[in-house]
């Protein structure tokens, strides 16, 4: 997952609008973003792990 991230950085560096911005920005986006999927893949995996909710 945080590959798939670096990569999509990578590329948006190289040819997307991310090129506009300054780099520490881009740098700041690329962190909160991977911050973002590793939470949500640690609540994702504690979710399967307690099984299906009574709600």
């Amino acid at each position: 997952m945080l590959f798939i991230v670096a990569a999509l950085l990578l590329l948006g560096v190289l040819m997307g609008t991310v090129a506009h911005a300054p780099p520490p920005l881009t740098a700041v986006a690329g962190v909160a973003i991977a911050l973002w999927l590793g939470v949500f893949a640690l609540r994702e995996r504690h979710a399967r792990r307690r099984g299906p909710s009574a709600d």
